[in-house]
């Protein structure tokens, strides 16, 4: 249990791209893809160690995980003079996210406990990168409606400015929401996954307690 703590510090890659042709109006374009690595072991020791070489490997760090989500935001906002001032025509966030999921080969042939384990850790690493993906896609609407409720600016120039300072300050939002994700999650992984693990054994007994008289 101890060592799957750090299954859940997660890193994201995010990227802001502001340009100028012409958009109709606020739409947010969103893409999500899930991609699978395999991970072989019959022992917990062999699957945590699996993991650990295995799994995507963080940019910035180096180090490798047995899960992650790749964010990338993009899009296009247009300017338009109306009178002396500039202000925002339109504005189109996109997002692509890609969640990076283990596969375990020998899932098939494993004891109940390993594979309750497995399935139950497995499960909680795709809810936690599902998570990343929500946020970013929280986060890429709010982007749109900041852009386009941003004041006139006396000209184009300084409204460029103002929307790329708008992208900073989104950017730098979102990465802190991710980052207070991740904190949480830690902190109570431990009881989080002995309250899983509960819940998916009372699942299985069901079915026996329901035949016996």
């Amino acid at each position: 249990m101890t060592t799957a703590r750090k299954f859940l510090l997660v890193s994201l890659a995010a990227l802001l791209m502001i340009t100028e042709p012409l958009t109709a109006g606020a739409e947010t374009v969103m893409n999500k893809t899930i991609t699978y690595f395999s991970v072989g072991g019959r022992t917990a020791a062999e699957l945590d160690a699996a993991l650990s070489s295995q799994g995507p490997q963080m940019r910035e760090t180096g180090a490798r995980h047995p899960g992650a989500t790749r964010i990338k935001f993009g899009g296009t906002v247009s300017y338009v003079r109306r009178g002396r001032l500039c202000s925002v025509g339109s504005a189109r966030v996109t997002l692509n996210t890609k969640l990076i999921l283990p596969r375990w080969k020998n899932r098939n042939t494993a004891g109940r406990d390993l594979g309750l384990v497995w399935d139950t850790l497995s499960s909680d690493i795709k809810r936690h990168e599902e998570r990343h993906a929500e946020i970013a896609r929280n986060h890429a609407r709010d982007m749109e409606k900041t852009f386009l409720s941003l004041p006139p600016e006396v000209d184009c120039e300084r409204m460029q400015a103002r929307v790329a300072r708008a992208s900073e300050d989104a950017i730098a939002a979102h990465d802190k929401d991710q980052a207070a994700f991740d904190r949480r999650e830690a902190a109570n992984f431990d009881l989080r996954m002995v309250r899983l693990l509960q819940y998916r054994l009372e699942r299985m007994a069901k079915p026996a307690e329901s035949g016996t008289r």
